[in-house]
């Protein structure tokens, strides 16, 4: 299944900001009455607004102009009670869509974060940490930024807009026709531009996702880089996407205020009309005040579009961000779980038919591969670097499914276990084991709701009970000892027998080694021996080793290469298979 979000996003630039806007608003739904108040005091604030000029105008023709102050100051202290009312509109307004925007911003990261966490692991081998934390925080954030500034000044803009286009063609519908003319024009514009400006935001955004990550992935492989003296290339690397951001930043900040001087034309043309046109018709059914008022109105009509042009280059790059989070929060798990299926009786723990895989499309790893694993017994493994043994034991770990064929455990098909349960069967140690920011104790328990209120003390009998406590005597602190995920607190072979208690632990039916004892000494590796001899008899183990130490003792060999799974027989024949880098009958 295709989960690069990079090519989904070509694919999503088909998709109209309407449809794009439709189902955002559903994702805020439960927002709905904050959203109708918070219109409905906009519409108060704009209302508000609108009639100041009326008054203004009446004011300076049966007042001003006959000198009766008395009128002047009534209209004065009612144009002040409004304006306060005003003020207090315009707090509420931004406060309610303040609150908004941050609950949005919440839902919108748990949607993301959630979303993540079903997605198989198919999805985060084809696309970038970095990318996807920039998602997280950045786009999300931008959206946030829209409803929470803009959207007030968005709806306010067109609610004055369009009471102010009504005042202009009630008081006269002539002098309000040449008034709104250029109006058309501005439309036609913005129609024209805007898909432009959406994509050149997008690029922006894709720019940033991608220096994110190339910062993260050079951070994680600094010592790689210190140890060959190759700061260069990381100098390069960085540059190239500080480069490529540096210039879609640009793009994105021209196509964001090209609408602002276009619009500004516009409204200095409208009013030029007005006053012209105005000034002619004095003298008829035309007053001064109603032709101040009238200039108030332009000012309220294009005024408002003037903020459109910077609002509506938020609102493309708000609209750009939610196709970015939209293309996570839009794909599904590949991983489907079927109907419970009955069991077959057997012997047999683990069983491969006609299995047929690949990472990709066209590249099939491994081909029509058969073969069975017994309760209680310990397989190896073994085969040349690339030859398909992590990505058996990863099937066997449903960390993919196949393309054909399936794989049963326990007589079941392995996709009708529930999640749960199945990780509770199955205990899988990485080679590359990953730890969370903690201690000891909170990375044992990890994901084991057994011992979830097990005392300190009360854990560390269960450890002694399970022949793991000379592993724990290994930490300075015991299960207090500090650990960080990326950090040097403890050594990678220290991590790596924190992996191996957490498996250990879980009590699996089936334990996976992936060259669990590659980087820990030989007498930590002799202590892991013998714990694995002392596992429950009917516990089956799998072991990938490149140390023949280490699969000397197993009941069967499966020798893995070009995409086949054979049985290898002896050690001396598995040896002989490795020498040759082919498969024997």
């Amino acid at each position: 299944m295709n989960y690069n979000l990079n090519k989904l996003s070509e694919q999503a630039e088909k998709t109209s900001t309407l449809a794009a806007l439709k189902k955002l608003l559903q994702l805020i739904s439960h927002e709905k009455r904050t959203l109708i108040l918070a219109t409905i005091i906009i519409l108060i604030n704009s209302t508000l607004n609108l009639l100041g000029p009326l008054i203004i105008g009446r004011t300076i023709d049966k007042y001003v102009q006959i000198k009766q102050y008395q009128g002047v100051l009534v209209a004065s202290g009612i144009l002040l009670s409004m304006y306060l009312v005003g003020l207090v509109t315009s707090y509420l307004q931004t406060m309610l869509m303040g609150g908004v925007g941050q609950r949005m911003l919440f839902t919108l990261r748990n949607a993301i974060f959630n979303k993540l966490q079903l997605l198989p692991v198919d999805f985060f081998n084809q696309n970038k940490a970095g990318d996807l934390i920039s998602r997280v925080n950045n786009d999300t954030d931008k959206l946030n930024q829209f409803f929470s500034q803009s959207l007030v000044q968005f709806i306010g803009s067109i609610a004055t807009m369009t009471g102010a286009g009504i005042f202009l063609l009630a008081i006269h519908i002539q002098l309000g026709l040449a008034a709104i003319a250029p109006m058309f024009l501005i439309l036609i514009f913005t129609t024209l531009v805007s898909p432009w400006v959406k994509k050149t935001n997008a690029k922006n955004l894709k720019s940033v996702g991608g220096m994110s990550a190339e910062i993260q992935e050079s951070l994680n492989n600094f010592k790689v880089i210190i140890a060959f003296n190759r700061r260069d290339y990381f100098r390069k690397r960085f540059d190239g996407a500080n480069q490529q951001n540096y210039k879609t930043a640009i793009s994105a900040g021209l196509a964001n205020n090209i609408f602002m001087p276009v619009y500004s034309l516009f409204s200095s043309i409208a009013q030029l009309t007005v006053l012209v046109y105005g000034i002619y018709l004095i003298g008829t059914d035309f007053s001064i005040g109603l032709l101040i008022a009238y200039l108030s109105y332009v000012t309220l009509f294009y005024n408002p579009l003037r903020q459109l042009a910077a609002l509506w280059a938020n609102f493309q790059t708000a609209m750009a961000a939610w196709d970015r989070i939209s293309q996570i929060l839009g794909l599904d798990t590949n991983l489907i779980n079927v109907q419970d299926t009955i069991a077959e009786p057997s012997l047999t723990l683990l069983e491969f038919k006609n299995v047929h895989f690949g990472y990709a499309d066209d590249h099939e790893i491994l081909h029509n591969v058969s073969f069975k694993m017994e309760a209680g017994k310990t397989y190896a493994l073994v085969g040349p670097t690339g030859g398909g043994k992590t990505t058996t034991a990863s099937l066997i770990a449903r960390l993919y499914d196949p393309n054909k064929g399936e794989v049963l455990l326990s007589g079941k098909d392995i996709r009708s276990y529930d999640d749960e349960v199945r990780s509770q069967k199955i205990g899988f140690i990485l080679q590359e084991p990953f730890l969370f920011t903690g201690t000891v104790r909170e990375n044992i328990l990890y994901g084991n709701a057994l011992y979830k209120d097990h005392t300190s003390e009360q854990m560390e009998q269960v450890i002694a009970d399970a022949d793991l406590g000379s592993l724990l005597a290994i930490f300075e602190s015991g299960l207090d000892t500090p650990v960080t995920s990326g950090g040097d607190s403890i050594s990678l072979g220290q991590k790596q027998l924190i992996a191996f208690m957490r498996a250990v632990l879980r009590n699996p039916e089936l334990l996976i080694l992936d060259e669990a004892t590659a980087n820990i000494d030989t007498i930590t590796e002799k202590l892991l021996g013998d714990i694995l001899n002392n596992l429950p008899a009917t516990t089956t183990r799998v072991i990938i080793a490149h140390r023949l130490n280490t699969i000397e003792n197993a009941d069967e060999i499966f020798f893995v290469n070009s995409g086949e799974v054979s049985r290898a027989g002896s050690l001396n024949d598995a040896m002989d298979m490795l020498l040759k880098g082919k498969r024997v009958s």
